[in-house]
């Protein structure tokens, strides 16, 4: 199964589905579609569409799928790139009235620059980008939060 990830934000992000739907129909893609499709409306007879869902229940269709296809989000992208899935992210863009800002853009940027992600960018060919994902080795995620918390406690002490 292959989980399409669009989050919560309001805007539609029509143009991800509609390349998801076109990989499907032309055989790139033969698993199980999913989509967690939000504010996104969006009907298709070839994949299985949800708003929204609990935590727990995203969880566990992160943990089940083969692979991840997620728009820019942070949440969407850290909750896969933690459980070390391989994903691919598709920044939603304001050109395209899919958010304020592009914000995501710089995101993913950062996410596949790391090598935690794939990345699918506007004018790129979805398709090649499929074909690299069954070779690909997302990074695994270390948490710098330990450090975090070190340099605070050798400041405190330092200070007190």
């Amino acid at each position: 199964m292959i989980l399409v990830v669009l989050g919560t934000h309001e805007l539609p992000f029509t143009r991800l589905l509609k390349e998801v739907e076109r990989q499907i129909i032309n055989g790139n893609i033969q698993d199980e579609v999913i989509v967690q499709q939000g504010h996104t409306r969006y009907q298709s007879p070839y994949m299985k569409m949800i708003t929204f869902t609990s935590y727990e229940e995203m969880e566990r269709l992160y943990r089940e799928a083969a692979f991840i296809i997620t728009h820019g989000g942070t949440g969407s992208i850290t909750t896969g790139v933690k459980m070390g899935k391989k994903m691919i992210a598709a920044p939603r863009l304001t050109k395209y009235g899919e958010h304020n800002d592009d914000h995501q853009l710089e995101i993913v940027q950062q996410f596949e620059k790391t090598g935690h992600i794939l990345a699918w960018y506007d004018g790129e060919d979805f398709g090649n980008i499929l074909k690299k994902i069954d070779h690909f080795e997302p990074v695994p995620f270390v948490s710098g939060k330990n450090k975090i918390i070190s340099i605070l406690r050798t400041f405190i002490n330092e200070h007190v």
